[in-house]
């Protein structure tokens, strides 16, 4: 268990430590620091159902740099507008963006004041390129877009990323309808990243995230291969399509990824 006292009980009313929060375990699953028990019971209750979610993590921290590499480095994206961020820990956007091209700008999405206060003080920028953060709500994407355009141009191409966020949106129609609201007001020549907890894979997984719905933390809904996919409509996707995230792009090894029940894909604007 992470070091109690690496988070404090909260002075922000807003914030809640009595409830889990999914940001929040998420951090603790990749080793971060910045969550309260309550989480960490949470997360390891979890895992003693499904070990797994620790790999599906890591796996989705990798897909998400991978996608940017690629944006950055073959597509020339140079603006990412990153919705459901999280709270920072390694590999976040404007690092691996800006790693390779200093002058990127990225806008920072998210409704938790946790991931609020350490966005302020982590999420730095270089001197070339801009960082920012928006405190809104992916189901009100006309707020985000309307904010989002302080620091971005949206007369340019977009990388668009929502990893891990649209199971937050029980309803499927509504999701496909954010999705296409916020690829609506992008140019053509921009990206959409998501990646998605994935039904029919693994059922312990299923039935460790069910543990984790009922336990009063905001529920995540896991959905098919065909529904990640269906968020793509009308867009181009970049090869291999919509796969286990482990099998996105994989950098070489000894041996093949391995299928873990996250998928997620990469598509262009036409």
């Amino acid at each position: 268990m992470s070091d109690p006292a690496a988070a404090p009980e909260p002075t922000n009313p807003r914030i809640d430590a009595s409830i889990p929060h999914s940001a929040r375990i998420w951090n603790y699953w990749l080793g971060g620091k910045d969550n309260y028990r309550v989480d960490e019971e949470a997360g390891d209750a979890y895992t003693a159902v499904f070990p797994g979610i620790v790999t599906i993590a890591r796996s989705s921290r990798a897909f998400l740099r991978r996608n940017i590499t690629y944006l950055v480095s073959e597509a020339g994206i140079r603006q990412f507008l990153d919705i459901g961020t999280g709270l920072p820990t390694a590999q976040n956007t404007h690092e691996v963006a800006q790693r390779l091209a200093p002058e990127a700008r990225i806008v920072y999405v998210d409704n938790d004041p946790m991931v609020l206060a350490h966005a302020r003080a982590l999420l730095y920028s270089t001197r070339e390129g801009a960082t920012a953060y928006v405190d809104a709500d992916v189901t009100d994407p006309d707020r985000i877009l309307a904010a989002a355009a302080d620091t971005l141009d949206f007369g340019r191409p977009t990388g668009l990323i929502l990893s891990n966020i649209l199971g937050h949106i029980g309803d499927h129609g509504q999701a496909r309808s954010i999705v296409t609201r916020l690829m609506d007001a992008l140019p053509a020549g921009s990206y959409l990243s998501i990646n998605d907890g994935s039904l029919g894979i693994d059922p312990v997984f299923e039935e460790a995230q069910d543990a984790y719905n009922s336990s009063g933390a905001v529920p995540y809904n896991l959905r098919t291969v065909d529904e990640i996919t269906a968020f793509f409509d009308g867009l181009e996707l970049v090869d291999p399509g919509v796969v286990s995230v482990a099998q996105w792009r994989p950098e070489p090894g000894p041996s093949a990824p391995e299928v873990v029940a996250e998928h997620g894909g990469l598509a262009r604007k036409g």
